[in-house]
């Protein structure tokens, strides 16, 4: 009788730990999983940083020098398919190696793009980069959903995406105190200068990214081999091999009625968000005359801070309300908060549109976990066509601007605010699938 009692206490120790090693096995892969969305946040914000620094390095016009988001939005949109098709034959980890080894090899072309001082150069560099980010958006996403509880996944995905806005942050950081030289010529300064001192500064200038840009490559690389050599859990939804044909798989996604209108939510939330924050520094000076450049640009960092912390605030009050109604809450707090900043152009108006970022930012891992949702094997294809989403951010921002031309900046406001009353709508009602 002690035998068997031994035995059986034997058993269940083992089961115990068998079922607590089953639960930590999660801990690393998700740590590992969370810093990617790190580092494609401070990836996307240095963009903003490189506008003004190529602007001032190749004599470029604002037109020319917004091809810099241009690039990168088309790596994004070009890619994501394939990225969805690589992951299909193979797993979500090959497909988040290859994304880094993308951010890295286009990481590592700044060296060469700066050296022949070649502006088209640096573009296909920053294609590069926004093409491996396309790997890595459409890979962990889903995967953390599945890496883990169906019910906590909104949860954690959005605890994941947190650390995204502390990414954009230091991308704005890095690129402040590591790109910007803080030297500018005028034009008279320029014309009294030689030839040869004027070709001397334009190489200063666009060398300045040499360092930083090698820098982040090497990091990505290391990390990539950390990825690599790191044993991740299968999850559920790979557990079975893809039996459906691309073609096949597209049909059955766009029947699926939640998920085409989160493509569209998606579309016009990131569309929402750029606008916003594109053309901040553009509110603030158009409404707030006489404002400086630099004192203006502060409230785009401190926006991003917000937008962090809302994220935080967000992940936990998610844990008690259902993702779909804060969502639709959020955004029906953004249209109320746009809505003032058309009304109340001005001091009020920024403060309000710095109150958006706060309700931005549990929208877009939001909006996917809804999308992909119980999609089985057509996940990794439907992750893609949600990241390819992200296009609205160039068009909307170019329907703003012209917007802002013909009315004015405060009332070029009424784009993001039909954006977010869209997510409102999705929030509310688009999210269910119907038969």
């Amino acid at each position: 009788m002690q035998l068997s009692n031994l035995k059986s206490g034997k058993t269940l120790t083992a089961a115990a730990e068998l079922q607590t090693e089953k639960k930590t096995s999660y801990v690393l892969p998700l740590i590992l999983i969370i810093c990617m969305f790190f580092m494609w946040g401070m990836a996307a914000n240095l963009n903003d940083i490189l506008i003004k620094q190529f602007k001032k390095s190749f004599e470029l016009t604002d037109l020319q020098s917004g091809f810099v988001q241009s690039a990168f939005y088309m790596g994004y949109f070009i890619l994501a398919i394939p990225a969805s098709i690589v992951m299909r034959k193979y797993n979500y980890i090959t497909g988040i190696i290859v994304g880094l080894l993308l951010y890295a090899t286009g990481a590592f072309l700044f060296y060469p793009a700066a050296e022949k001082n070649s502006y088209g150069f640096f573009l296909f560099a920053l294609f590069v980069i926004a093409s491996g980010l396309a790997f890595l958006e459409t890979a962990a996403g889903p995967y953390v959903l599945a890496l883990g509880k169906p019910e906590t996944a909104t949860f954690r995905l959005n605890l994941a995406q947190s650390f995204n806005p502390i990414g954009c942050v230091t991308g704005v950081l890095v690129g402040q105190h590591f790109i910007l030289t803080g030297v500018e010529h005028t034009k008279a300064q320029l014309a009294q200068m030689t030839p040869e001192a004027v070709k001397a500064y334009y190489m200063t200038e666009g060398h300045s990214v040499q360092t930083p840009y090698l820098i982040i490559g090497a990091v990505i690389l290391l990390f990539a081999i950390i990825i690599a050599l790191t044993k991740f859990p299968v999850v559920k939804n790979e557990e079975v091999a893809n039996t459906s044909s691309t073609k096949k798989t597209l049909k059955v996604l766009f029947a699926t009625r939640h998920f085409k209108k989160a493509v569209v939510a998606q579309f016009f939330y990131v569309g929402g968000q750029v606008c916003v924050w594109s053309f901040l520094i553009r509110y603030i000076q158009g409404t707030i005359p006489g404002t400086p450049e630099k004192s203006a640009a502060n409230f785009l960092t401190i926006s991003l801070i917000v937008f962090t912390l809302g994220r935080f605030v967000g992940t936990a009050l998610l844990k008690k309300i259902k993702d779909h109604k804060l969502l639709s809450i959020y955004a029906c707090v953004n249209v109320f908060l746009l809505a003032i900043g058309i009304l109340c152009p001005g001091t009020i108006g920024l403060w309000a549109l710095v109150g958006v970022s706060f309700f931005m930012s549990i929208m877009y891992p939001t909006i996917f976990s809804l999308g992909i949702k119980d999609l089985g094997e057509h996940t990794k294809l439907g992750a893609s066509i949600l990241v390819m989403a992200i296009i609205g951010g160039a068009v909307l921002t170019l329907a703003m601007g012209r917007l802002s031309d013909m009315a004015g900046i405060a009332n070029s406001l009424m784009v993001p605010l039909l954006c977010f009353l869209f997510v409102a709508y999705y929030g509310a009602k688009g999210y269910k699938d119907r038969a």
